[in-house]
Parts: C-alpha cells; structure tokens; sequence
C-alpha cells in the first residue's frame, strides 16, 4: 500500500476510523488507536483559542489596572524609602494586571495575552515614576527597578500563559 498524503511511500498502516493508508508522518497517535489528521480532527483547546475581542477586553483592563496600580505603586514608593519594597510593590502589580487581564479574557490563556499583560506592567512602572516616585536618582536603584519590572513581568506573564 501507498500513503494517500504521500504517494512515495510505503505502508502497513491504515487509518482506524476510516480505513485510509497512512504512513508514520501523516499519523496521529489518539487514545483510540492511530488516525489520519482528518479523522483526528486536531483543535486548540477553548482556553487558547482567543478571539480578537477577548484581545480588544484584555488591553483595555490591562490599561485600565496598569494605570491604578502604576497610581498606588509611585504613592508607595514616595512615602516608604525601602527598596526592597519596591520588588514586593513589582509582584503584586504583576499579579493584579495578570488578573485583570485573565478575568476580562474570560480566563484564557495564550502567548499574546501574556505579552499583554507584561506591557501593563511596564506602563504600570512608567505610570508610577511619572505619578510620584520620580526617576530613579542612580545606578543602584535603576538596577533595583529594573529588577523589579523584570519580576513583575514575570508574574504576569506567569498568571496568563
């Protein structure tokens, strides 16, 4: 027998559902046995697949909390001077915008909704050193913030993929 896909090579193998040779490139192992990809019908699970609306919901509740926390995150760091507050303050940001984004995506998951949601974590930090915090006066506390965007990126992404 010849594989119907690929007419060069020779096989054994036959489709369990509905009888068409197939060869070991054009197989797919299912609990029940091996299936042409027709008969296996391979989809994306309903939780990666995301509709440009979940996406148009996703960015704006990104925006949206991005704003809010990057409001409480320079409030924070202007009143308490520790800058190890400052990678706890980059966490929760992480995981309220991670949050966000996944409650108004109907908690879906995907690549691109965790590149959302590390961009409103990013905003979040521009929002809070042009809010109240200021820039960061040097070396050491540029590397500490940016430490803590990197660890609330983390988060985020963490949350959504």
């Amino acid at each position: 027998m010849k594989c119907a896909t690929h007419p060069d090579v020779e096989t054994n193998l036959c489709c369990g559902k509905c009888g068409k040779p197939i060869c070991p490139r054009c197989m797919v192992q299912t609990p029940v046995g091996a299936r042409c990809r027709e008969c296996a019908r391979l989809y994306r699970l309903p939780t990666f697949r995301v509709s440009g609306t979940y996406y148009l919901r996703a960015g704006g509740a990104a925006l949206g909390s991005a704003v809010v926390t990057g409001l409480i995150w320079g409030v924070l760091g202007g009143i308490l001077h520790f800058f190890l507050l400052n990678l706890v303050l980059a966490a929760a940001v992480g995981y309220a915008v991670g949050e966000a984004v996944s409650f108004s995506a109907n908690r879906k998951r995907g690549r691109w909704l965790a590149v959302v949601g590390g961009v409103g974590v990013v905003v979040s930090y521009v929002v809070s050193i042009f809010s109240f915090g200021g820039l960061p006066s040097g070396a050491f506390e540029l590397i500490f913030d940016l430490v803590g965007i990197g660890i609330g990126i983390y988060v985020a992404v963490s949350r959504l993929r």
